[in-house]
This record gives C-alpha cells, structure tokens and sequence, in this order.
C-alpha cells in the first residue's frame, strides 16, 4: 500500500511539472506545484492513523528520545536546524520558510499528538509528507518524543539561562 501512495505522490509532482510549457509563467508553475503539494497533504490526511501508535512499545523513554534524535538528524536538521530555529543549511540555502519552535506561541509546544500528525502528514509549503515518503510510525513517535522533550519555548528559556 505504501510504494502504491508512494507512486502516486511522485506521479502527481511529476504532473504538476510536466505541464510546464515555455510559455507558462513562473506564477502558473508556482500554482501548479502548489496543487500538487496540496494533494499529497490530502493523500497522507487519508492514510494518518492516529491509533497506529497506540501499539508502539519501547524499552524506556530515554531509548525513544534517543531513537528520535537518530531521525532528527537524519531527516529534519537539514531544514530545522540543530536547535529547531528554523534555520538549517537547506533551509537558508533555498528560502524556504521553516518555523521556529522556540516562539513563545509555538502552535505544537508539548504536542506530541500533533507533532506526530504534522510530521506525518507534512504540510502545503515546503515539509515532506514523512509518513509517505520515509519514516515509518515508530520513528515518527521518536522523533515528536524528541522534538517534545528537546526543543520548544521552554527549552529556548532554559538555553537562554544558561548562557
């Protein structure tokens, strides 16, 4: 089922580039991706099950946060950042706008649910849908377990206070 998903978001990004013709304006291009992008969110929102971590076991708490630093360095430093300032080297590199989860308001502070949704599924602009295209359930728990416990507002002050 998953290589099937899989085959479908890349033919759809391909799509969305195969219709470029010499005359078509970066905007029309833009909206083009854009779509297909929207469309892949939609596909993961299908296939996001939530109850699919309710199964999930490991050894201790400290095992999972330490299998989800594993995962952030290999899949979401690039663009988040050591720190998750939002500052990786892909992201200052191609503009892309990557939030900071050190904001005081930071929608998924402590939201494990929620982080597991948003890593999963992805989002419009420039984050992978992970659930599709790379992580399986048991590292995307990792990883939100690790993102919860390592970063956020809170950790930004406690960083701050210890400098």
């Amino acid at each position: 089922m998953r290589c099937k998903v899989l085959l479908a978001v890349v033919a759809l990004a391909f799509l969305a580039g195969a219709g470029c013709s010499k005359g078509e304006s970066e905007a029309e291009m833009a909206a083009k991706k854009q779509a297909a992008r929207a469309d892949s969110v939609r596909i993961a929102e299908e296939m996001f099950d939530a109850s699919a971590f309710d199964t999930l076991t490991w050894e201790s708490d400290s095992a999972r946060v330490q299998r989800g630093a594993v995962v952030w360095s290999s899949s979401c430093i690039k663009c988040h950042g050591a720190n998750g300032g939002g500052n990786g080297e892909v992201a200052v590199q191609f503009e892309l706008e990557v939030p900071s989860f050190m904001v005081p308001d930071w929608e998924y502070d402590g939201d494990i649910d929620g982080l597991r949704h948003r890593v999963f599924v992805g989002y419009s602009g420039d984050m992978p849908n992970w659930g599709l295209v790379g992580l399986n359930y048991r590292n995307i728990d990792a990883v939100a377990a690790y993102i919860a416990d390592r970063m956020g507002p809170a950790t930004a002050d406690q960083q701050t206070v210890q400098q």
